[in-house]
């Protein structure tokens, strides 16, 4: 078997750990996106979209307060030009082949953010992301709000095109895999999503807990299967 690093097991690229390691993923990201949703301030505004579980644009865009924002058409026409900048990945080759045209429009609906807020009010709306990183580096923060950023750049790009009179962002919430948080970051994002100032220690504290015990339960995961194996 090749070498495997700290990295690579904690890794969902790991077949071997893949299921392991997401559902540790979303053991992290409910507990902190159940925080965020408790902790609004009173006058907030804001409000979670995707509670319970992920959905997809497709879903997202039956419902009738998205279709205020823009029509489906509309993001469809404005999705379709930033979709072909996006590099098309060797698992979706075959579906490309097939049609061109109907991939780009498939792959954009089936995007599937992990959690949504707006504001009707201001119209505002966020996409939230939570990202796990190998935290050796101590550039793991900025590296990975670039991937997240380019994992759903056409949703925000065809967004702000289609409805210009909305603010559209992207908020990371991004975390090593033995814990590490870049505390200053994390304080500002909790801020800009009106979560009280007096409940961001807390929810901090908790956060980086949670993610020491998704991290224990994948490596004894881990050795579980190394002791299988060898019988």
């Amino acid at each position: 078997m090749p070498e495997e690093t700290y990295g690579h097991i904690n890794s969902a690229f790991y077949d071997g750990m893949a299921t392991t390691v997401a559902a540790a993923h979303h053991f992290i990201w409910r507990h902190l996106y159940a925080s965020i949703q408790a902790a609004q301030t009173p006058t907030s505004k804001l409000r979670v979209v995707t509670r319970d579980k992920e959905s997809s644009m497709s879903t997202l865009w039956q419902e009738e307060e998205f279709k205020q924002i823009c029509s489906r058409e509309s993001l469809t026409e404005k999705a379709a030009d930033i979709e072909k900048t996006i590099v098309v990945k060797e698992h979706e080759r075959k579906r490309y082949d097939f049609d061109p045209t109907m991939f780009y429009e498939n792959r954009f609906w089936n995007e599937r953010p992990e959690g949504i807020v707006m504001n009707k009010y201001h119209r505002t709306l966020y996409i939230l992301e939570f990202n796990r990183s190998f935290d050796k580096n101590k550039d793991f923060l900025r590296v990975k709000e670039d991937e997240a950023n380019e994992q759903h750049r056409s949703i925000i790009e065809a967004l702000r095109a289609a409805a210009p009179e909305w603010t559209f962002g992207q908020i990371n919430f991004v975390s090593g895999r033995r814990g590490a948080v870049v505390e200053d970051d994390f304080y500002n994002k909790l801020e800009k999503l009106n979560v009280q100032a007096g409940k961001m220690d807390m929810i901090l504290l908790a956060h980086v807990q949670r993610i020491c015990e998704a991290h224990d339960t994948v490596m004894r995961s881990y050795y579980q299967q190394i002791h299988w194996s060898s019988g």
